[in-house]
Order: C-alpha cells, then structure tokens, then sequence
C-alpha cells in the first residue's frame, strides 16, 4: 500500500469495526503489528534487519472472529494471505508436503495477484490487440493493391467475408486496399459497439501442452520437482489449435491471452518474492491442536507426532530461506498470527521455543446475546444484508424489524449455551431456519414486487421449537 494510503492504527481499527464486532484488544494488536510494518520500511536501512515482527497468538473459541481478523487485516494491508491449518501435518501417512508448504503457497499467491494486477493495468492494450485479431478474422488485410494488365483493379475476394454489410454512402474508393481499410474500420466500429458478438469466426488459441511428471529422488524436495516441471513444460514447443467461437467468445479467450504477452514474467515473481518477504501475513490456524496435552506424561503416540510439528514450525516462524519455485523466499519479516481454542491444552502447552516466537498473545471474548444484535445489524457484510441482496435479485424487498433482530440475538446465544458454542456461526443455522421456506416460494408463491417484512411474532414461530427441543443434533454445525 502507498504511504499517503497507508493506514494509522486508529484508522485500521475503525476499519475492522465495519465487518467484525467486538474484541478490540486483538484489533489493536494486529492494527499495531500491521502499522509496524510501515515503520520499519522507513526506519535507517542497518535497523531494517533487525527489526522484527511481533507474531500474534489469538485464543478464543470458535466462530468469535480470528480467522476473520486475520482475513481482512490483509486486506486492509494489500498483502499476499495464506491460511493453513497446524493440525494437518499431524495426520497419518501425511507425506509430500511440508511446513514449508505455507511459505511456498504464500509465494503463490503474491505471484498470482500481481500477475493479476499487472495483467488490468494493460487490459485496455490486449483489448486492442484482440480487437485486431478479430477484426483479421473477419476482414483479413490487403497488403498492397493488385492491379491486372490494364491497370484496373482486379477482385482480391475479400468481400465474401463482408457478409452483406455495405459501405453505401462513402465515395468510391480507388484500391482494393482502400475499400479493405474502410471496410476494416466499419467493421472496428460494429464490433465495438457489439453488433457482431453472435457471428463466429476461426481463431488460433494456445494449446496447453501436456503435463510432465517427475519421480521424486531423495533429497529432492517439492520446490526443486515443481522447478524441474515448469522447466520441462517451458521446453516443449507450444501448440496452437483452431477453434470456432462466437466474436463475443473470441474476445473473451484471448483478452487473457494477449494480456499476458505484455507482462514480464521475471519482474513480477522478483517484485512477488519482496512482497512475501516484506508484508506477507500467515494465519496459522488450530495451533492448540499441535500442543500437547498437561501433564500427559507420554513419550510417543500422538505427542511425539505434535512435538514434531511444532520444532517444524519453529525455524519457519524464527526465520529462514525457503526454496520456491519463484527463488529463495527468507521468513524473517512474515507476519505469523496463530490461533486456537484451547479447550484442552494450553498455550504454556507449546514448545518453549515456539512461545517465544509468539509474544503477543491476547484472548478473543465469547459473543453475547448484544454481540449478536450488533451483527446481524451493523456490518457492512450481515447476514441480515446478504439475505436482502439475495432477494433483491428476484425484485422481492426483505426487511427486519429491530424487535426481531432482538429475538434472533436471544435464541442465537440460547442455543449456543445449551448445546455448544460456535460463535457467529450459530447465526447462519438461525437465518437459514427462519428464512429457508421464504427463499422456496420465491418466485412462485411470492412474485416479484413482494414486501417481506420479518416480525418478531415470526421468528418465534419458526425457531422457538429449536430451544424448546433438547434434542439438537440436526441444528449443530
């Protein structure tokens, strides 16, 4: 993100409070690990090394909004963004894919999204390159005007290709490469306006050659196979095969086409790698379920396996250089934000190792019965919105009375505490129980111009039999 653009911690907060209610301890944290990031870009260049990151470890039960805090602070940040799950590299038989794995994905990822943003900035050129492609397909050019022995112009052919359209009303040119420009420019201007989106043409797209596998060798790890794949790939010749497509269609396959000819590959991976580096977040999920138990007093099973992915994890989180396939990617300055619930162990329960690597540590409040009224009606992305928008598509109104959002928050937190906390998610078993029979009958049994409004008479008549039956297990998540 630029510096004029560049968020003070006041203002990322702000910012979170319109999609996330509550815990403001863990927003101010990750707001001042996000703005630290700023500083440290612009402190003296021998202490830019040496400054780290302060990585997060959030505790909090399911659903009260970790992984979301995660989400959107790289949003807010314009940063590449992995999400992986810690207890992964716990299960039986995993093999293949290392810790690792999250450094070389996040590398993905800001590849791609540069790829992609690099790839807009000249859509309007491929879009003229494509313009002529399909205009070369429709009216092919004349190179130069032939002429017989009387030194008439002679029929090139060209004008089979015009399909009945005319250019009555201009004067008559004086070359068959005259009457091919023109023709040429009346037909730019038709497929620009989209008179000729439904006529098919022949074009030359590119052929995907085929894939290339490599047996794994000792020693060779999944940065080097992958290398070894796209190198072999580059090697084969590429291969163009002939479609028929619609011009609609043509403009649509080769736009991506053509803009990826104008992009220099090399700059965008050297430009991805710094990103990684320098303001990559990785959100490490279900960490709690790598710790092993208090006092467990075991010494192999299950723990062992646990243990073992923790001193994994450690050089990842204390700072190395990892082998990519887009070069060599160092991890000292990544963002690493763990989360659990920590039900059965606790965060004493890790390593000390990887404790250390984790020095901000704040826990995430269980939501209440107002956290869930303020959900349902304050972020710019509720529940209560997303319903509204799905309806307003089929031109159906939906509104929500504010004593029934008081009595969907009410059953929502009831719910959770009788049977199991899952947060915010409850609020979707809630919604879809409330509303699945309006979203059937529409549009059948309720056409377009139906004003829906949802009382609180409503909500107890549809969800009052999920608190008053005990028996909950269709409802749990």
């Amino acid at each position: 993100m630029l510096d004029e653009t560049f968020l003070t911690p006041a203002q990322i907060v702000a910012e979170l409070d319109k999609y996330i209610i509550g815990q403001h301890e863990a927003k101010r944290h990750v707001a001042i690990a996000l703005r630290n990031r700023w500083r440290r870009l612009h402190a003296p260049a021998d202490m830019q090394k040496e400054i780290v990151p302060n990585n997060i470890l959030m505790i909090g039960a399911t659903g009260v909004g970790k992984t979301e805090i995660a989400r959107r602070l790289a949003f807010l940040a314009d940063a590449p963004f992995v999400k992986v799950e810690a207890s992964k590299f716990t299960e039986v038989g995993y093999v293949g894919r290392d810790v690792e794995s999250m450094v070389r994905d996040l590398a993905e990822q800001a590849v791609s999204r540069l790829r992609q943003r690099r790839q807009e900035a000249v859509r309007t050129q491929a879009a003229q390159a494509v313009e002529d492609i399909i205009l070369d397909a429709l009216i092919p050019p004349v190179k130069a005007p032939a002429k017989d022995a009387s030194g008439s112009r002679s029929g090139l052919g060209f004008n089979a290709g015009i399909s009945g359209d005319t250019i009555a009303g201009d004067a008559v040119p004086n070359s068959d490469q005259e009457l091919n420009e023109r023709t040429r420019e009346r037909f730019r201007q038709k497929i620009r306006n989209g008179e000729l989106d439904d006529r098919r043409i022949e074009i030359n797209v590119a052929q995907s050659g085929p894939s290339v596998g490599i047996m794994g060798a000792p020693g060779m790890d999944e940065a080097t196979m992958s290398g070894l794949q796209d190198m072999l790939g580059a090697m084969l010749p590429k291969k163009q095969k002939k479609r028929k497509v619609t011009v609609a269609e043509a403009r649509r396959v080769l736009l991506d086409e053509e803009a990826a000819k104008l992009v220099d590959m090399d700059e965008i991976k050297e430009e991805a790698v710094r990103q990684a580096e320098n303001s990559g977040i990785i959100f490490i999920d279900e960490i709690d379920k790598v710790a092993t138990g208090s006092g467990s007093g075991k010494s192999g099973g299950p723990d062992v396996s646990r243990q073992g992915v923790q001193r994994d994890l450690l050089p990842i989180v204390e700072g190395s250089a990892v082998n990519t396939k887009y070069g060599i990617v160092n991890t000292d300055h990544i963002l690493f934000i763990a989360a659990g619930a920590f039900h059965v162990s606790k965060p004493s329960d890790l390593i000390p190792e990887l404790q250390g690597r984790f020095p901000i540590r704040v826990e995430l409040q269980s939501l209440t019965k107002d956290d869930f009224y303020r959900i349902l009606k304050d972020p710019k992305n509720a529940l209560t919105k997303q319903y509204q928008a799905l309806l307003a598509a089929e031109d159906v109104t939906l509104e929500f009375e504010d004593e029934a959002l008081l009595k969907l928050a009410d059953i929502a937190a009831e719910v959770n505490a009788e049977v199991e906390n899952i947060g915010a998610r409850r609020l979707h078993t809630v919604m879809s129980r409330l509303l699945n029979e309006l979203l059937f009958d529409v549009p059948d049994k309720l056409p377009a111009g139906t004003q829906l409004n949802v009382t609180p008479a409503l909500v107890e008549e549809r969800l009052r039999d999920m608190v008053k039956n005990r028996d909950l297990n269709q409802y749990i998540l």
